[in-house]
């Protein structure tokens, strides 16, 4: 029979150790409230919240922002804390400068120069989150009237988030609004999820929706955002590789393009899957840059050197970008820091693109160029369907498409385009299949304008078109077929003398 002052000695330490338990569980969450905040909209918050953040990074735990709006400067993350903001809960950034120090990420970057601020900087930490149903607000418009100015319209204005050089990195469901810069920045950072955040951007210019910068095993899901500047932006602006990322299932408008790789490039891309997303135009109808419909759709670039290789686009319904698709290797070759080597032209290659549905583009026509010393290789685009407004004629096609190679990206950089479809030039190794083309107005471009590619099939073409629909010029080793309508082969394809091995079949 055991002894009943030991059963009641065991009794009384598993209350005391499920206190305790119970108290640390407890002392794991900070109320930012007991920290002194109050959540006014007119009281300075900051001292107050980023005290909570201090007394969280020591046990790990959750720092909860609750009902009320919070007006703040620049707060610093720490490891293993998460910021959670519940429903109703408003961190609002203050409106001057004079409350965001400047930060050095410790990494060296394009635009190390101005881009220095941020409402929440994280760097060199691990295991951080937001999350919640709140809303984190910039007040970015409050930055225009000081800072569009040149030379300095970059500096003084930061961004919402910034986390750099920090390891499993999480930001869900909460709202982002209104950023005097780029909403938020990843640079050099490992192991990032952001799911099903909501992104309004529309006060400032450079309003990005989003930038993944030298990052690696990204998650990037459910997404809906809208946005002035570009969306959903790859960067590589260092030496450091944008790699491993997945972006899947959301929802994009922006005056810009709504996808973009680029346009810095230093590093480069690579190992990059896009799926399930829908491109719509903006609710903003009025635009700082771009156009209310948007640029681009799904834009690709590398122009300062570094390498683009191994990407695969799926599934993407496109709805009023001017140009849906634009692929252009280019050679502005600029500069990461002054100290750096001078960019050699980039690599683009092994890239897939399929099961892509477009309407409302314009005139101008999609692209895919490199340059005539440093090809695109390896490209290939499946069951694409894009109807575009149309209305060319026979002078687009006699038009000089100048090389441009160094200058600044854009889906539409060479104007009116010699092909209502795709403008093809400087490629090696292009298959295309399943393109179906239409336009609302009469065309009398090509579908297709084929120029220096060398080792090209396009197959299955079908554009509802009367006259030539693949147009090639000094290019080799090509495949082209299409249904036959009755016609003979030279209604279909045309090409000049210094084009060898074409060939044509219409089955």
């Amino acid at each position: 029979m055991p002894d009943k002052r030991y059963a009641g000695f065991v009794w009384m330490m598993l209350l005391a150790f499920q206190f305790l338990l119970a108290g640390s569980l407890e002392a794991q969450q900070y109320d930012i409230r007991n920290s002194g905040a109050i959540g006014d909209g007119i009281t300075d918050n900051t001292l107050f919240i980023q005290k909570a953040i201090d007394s969280c990074t020591i046990t790990g735990g959750t720092v909860y922002i609750p009902k009320g709006t919070y007006l703040s400067g620049t707060l610093n993350l720490k490891s293993n804390v998460t910021l959670h903001l519940s429903v109703n809960a408003i961190l609002l950034g203050q409106p001057a400068a004079k409350f965001y120090p400047y930060q050095d990420s410790g990494i060296h970057f394009y635009g190390e120069d101005w881009a220095k601020q941020a409402l929440i900087f994280c760097k060199n930490q691990k295991n951080v989150a937001i999350e919640g149903k709140g809303t984190i607000d910039g007040q970015g418009a409050a930055f225009v009237t000081t800072t569009l100015k040149k030379p300095d319209r970059y500096k003084n204005r930061p961004y919402l988030l910034w986390f750099a050089g920090c390891e499993n990195v999480s930001v869900t469901g909460v709202q982002l609004r209104n950023s005097a810069f780029w909403m938020q920045h990843y640079l050099g950072c490992k192991t990032v999820r952001i799911d099903g955040i909501s992104i309004w951007n529309h006060s400032n210019k450079n309003n990005d929706m989003m930038d993944i910068d030298g990052c690696s095993n990204v998650t990037i899901s459910n997404i809906t955002g809208d946005s002035d500047d570009d969306g959903i932006t790859i960067k590589s602006t260092s030496p450091l590789v944008s790699e491993h990322i997945v972006i899947s299932n959301c929802i994009l408008s922006s005056h810009c393009s709504a996808i973009k790789f680029g346009t810095e490039s230093v590093g480069g891309f690579r190992n990059i899957a896009i799926s399930n997303c829908v491109i719509k135009p903006s609710a903003q109808t009025t635009t700082i840059y771009g156009k209310p419909a948007g640029i681009g759709g799904l834009a690709m670039e590398i122009v300062d050197g570094g390498i683009m290789e191994h990407i695969v686009v799926s599934n993407l319904v496109i709805d009023g970008p001017e140009v849906p698709l634009f692929l252009r290797l280019g050679n502005r070759a600029r500069k990461y820091i002054a100290t750096a080597e001078m960019p050699k032209p980039g690599i683009m290659r092994d890239i897939t693109i399929s099961d892509v549905v477009a309407t409302g583009a314009a005139i101008t026509g999609c692209s895919v160029s490199g340059i005539a010393k440093a090809n695109v290789e390896n490209v290939s685009f499946n069951n694409i369907r894009i109807a575009f407004a149309g209305g060319g004629v026979p002078a687009d096609v006699k038009r000089k498409i100048e090389e441009l190679e160094d200058l600044y990206p854009e889906a539409t950089m060479f104007g009116k385009l010699p092909a209502f479809g795709f403008f093809i030039r400087h490629v090696k190794g292009l298959r295309m299949s399943g393109i179906s083309m239409s336009t609302l107005a009469p065309e009398q471009r090509p579908a297709f304008f084929v120029n220096d590619t060398k080792d090209f099939a396009i197959l299955d073409i079908d554009t509802k078109q009367a006259g030539t629909s693949v147009l090639v010029s000094n290019s080799v080793d090509g495949l082209v077929s299409a249904k036959s309508s009755g016609k003979p082969v030279e209604d279909f394809l045309r090409k000049d003398g210094s084009s060898k091995n074409i060939k044509a079949r219409l089955d």
